[in-house]
């Protein structure tokens, strides 16, 4: 997540992450989604599947990379054993609200 010079690029960011361990069936979408709302970014986390859940969330460069160190460690009760990231352009974010 930087720009091409390696300096982080200004304005909103959004990204995809796919969680993979045991984060169905424990709650993990719903602390991601609350640690989202703490820190002011917009998206949704769901479930897929396959047993892994996925985040898309935009906003801020810093409280988005925030919440991506959260979903690596997950909450006490989660094993994350991996989070795959996707950039994918920002829209605005006009009415994008963190939902689960």
């Amino acid at each position: 997540m930087s720009g091409a010079s390696g300096a982080p690029a200004p304005g909103p960011v959004r990204v995809r992450a796919t969680v993979s361990g045991r984060v169905q069936g424990v709650g993990y979408r719903a602390a991601c989604a609350r640690e989202a709302q703490r820190l002011g970014v917009a998206g949704w986390v769901r479930n897929l599947p396959d047993g892994r859940v996925e985040i898309e969330v935009e906003g801020d460069r810093d409280a988005v990379e925030a919440l991506l160190a959260w979903a690596r460690r997950g909450p006490a009760f989660a094993r994350v054993t991996e989070v795959t990231v996707t950039d994918v352009p920002p829209t605005g974010a006009g009415g994008f609200r963190i939902t689960y």
